[in-house]
């Protein structure tokens, strides 16, 4: 609710209309919501796809919790704002509520929770020498260079026809310069307090942490000298990432073109498409 600028109607509303589709036609409406004025379900997709895993379960966990009946038992604000034990205790408690109304299937099974999300980044190797690759890391797949397709919902508010685009079915163009600056990104880094990881569009691996060795605001500002994402080789997790030794072309190990390595005085500098690193990590 805080991270969409919703009231918690509206928000609880908004999952109901944007997961519709996926709901069985056999759970009940929520019982003394008070009317809301009209929503505008595109800007509330813009939000959320900005938002960090947590976030969305916890609103989607709103709305379990008023389809079982149990709108007393919980509170929004109070969840955001506890910190990782309030929303814990939270998610626990809707869990138990979805069992026993068997809405399990609301609750993101595939998106992982904010501890495997923070224990995967904690076990991160990130920095070292560049890795090199060979032409046959962007070899044709099932989609385009990449198995998969995007995510459905990806992180910055960004596009994701584009981000398919750059990521999959591109080689050599880029999301025009200075495109970040239309998303949440800048945003979301201030926000974060500490380096924030960048996860494949594709695949939800993690490709680079960023602000390491340096300030955010020296992060922010190379990266509008630039236009683009800005990364050195101490923020790139090279497990998931390869730099191809013909082009400098700078690729996921799984074939999404993330951008390509630009030198400059200070060492190699890794100019990316905001929308290819747009991802969520997956359990």
């Amino acid at each position: 609710r805080r991270l969409c600028s919703l009231s918690v109607q509206q928000a609880v509303l908004a999952v109901m209309q944007h997961g519709s589709a996926a709901m069985s036609t056999s759970l009940r409406t929520p019982r003394k919501i008070p009317a809301t004025p009209p929503l505008d379900i595109t800007e509330y997709n813009r939000h959320q796809s900005t938002m960090r895993p947590t976030a969305a379960r916890i609103l989607l966990a709103s709305a379990v919790l008023l389809l079982a009946g149990d709108a007393a038992a919980f509170s929004v604000g109070d969840a955001t704002d506890r910190g990782a034990s309030g929303r814990r205790a939270f998610l626990q408690d809707a869990g138990a509520a979805a069992a026993a109304a068997g809405l399990t299937t609301l609750l993101l099974p595939n998106a992982a929770s904010a501890e495997e999300e923070d224990a995967a980044a904690a076990a991160t190797k990130v920095g070292g020498k560049i890795v090199l690759g060979d032409e046959s890391i962007m070899s044709p797949k099932a989609h385009g260079t990449s198995s998969v397709p995007v995510q459905e919902n990806l992180r910055y508010g960004v596009s994701n026809k584009l981000a398919d685009k750059i990521s999959n079915y591109n080689r050599h163009f880029a999301e025009f310069g200075g495109y970040y600056r239309s998303t949440s990104f800048e945003d979301v880094m201030y926000e974060a307090k500490g380096p924030v990881t960048f996860y494949d569009s594709n695949t939800g691996k993690a490709l680079f942490v960023a602000p390491i060795g340096r300030s955010l605001d020296d992060f922010i500002a190379e990266s509008e000298v630039h236009g683009w994402p800005s990364f050195r080789d101490t923020e790139v997790v090279w497990d998931n990432v390869r730099v191809l030794k013909s082009s400098g072309e700078t690729v996921s190990v799984d074939g999404t073109h993330l951008g390509h390595n630009l030198p400059d005085r200070k060492g190699n500098r890794y100019c990316i498409n905001l929308v290819s690193v747009a991802g969520s990590p997956q359990v």
